[in-house]
């Protein structure tokens, strides 16, 4: 299983970074995240081996860190140096356990040491849900094809037509501006 969340780290120098990732599950008791080379998650991840897994439904946070939109508002955390997002209805604190290196992708093996609740969860729209996904798919512009991702956000465009609300318009809105500035530059 893969989570989608957004994830806090920090650099030796105290500089939060904000960046939604997939986490992975790894049973019985771990979570793997795998930032690509190079990455300021890996660079921070290497420094200061901690991360918060925020659990928000504000999908702005996803569209707007893939579109230079980085400085979220943030807490401290209770337990890790990386904070947490003021905005996540529940949080979990991870430390790595364990690194299994790679030349693209290392796999950083990471155990919950502290979760908390923030907000009550009041459901998902499938506006949500697209923005989601075309986060995923503007995340991957350089590695699928043009008809691919065209195609795909069609489909999910339907889902913002019938449900979004104004956070999730913004959010789409940062994401196609991201594909149109993508294929201009040709």
């Amino acid at each position: 299983m893969i989570r989608e969340v957004i994830v806090t780290t920090i650099s030796a120098a105290g500089k939060p970074h904000v960046a939604p990732f997939g986490l992975i599950e790894a049973p019985p008791a771990e979570w793997v995240i795998a930032p690509f080379h190079p990455s300021t998650t890996l660079d921070n991840l290497r420094e200061i081996p901690f991360l918060v897994a925020n659990y928000t439904d504000d999908v702005r946070i996803f569209a707007g860190s893939l579109t230079g939109r980085r400085d979220w508002p943030c807490v401290p955390s209770t337990v890790v140096p990386p904070p947490r997002l003021t905005a996540a209805l529940a949080h979990a604190e991870m430390a790595v356990a364990s690194v299994r290196e790679d030349p693209q992708r290392p796999r950083f093996h990471c155990r919950i040491v502290h979760r908390e609740t923030h907000a009550p969860f009041e459901g998902l729209n499938r506006a949500k849900a697209a923005v989601i996904e075309a986060a995923i798919l503007v995340s991957r512009l350089g590695m699928l094809p043009r008809g691919k991702i065209e195609t795909e956000l069609a489909y999910l465009e339907i889902a913002i037509g019938k449900t979004a609300a104004d956070p999730e318009r913004e959010a789409w809105g940062w994401l196609m501006d991201a594909v149109r500035a993508h294929y201009a530059k040709g």
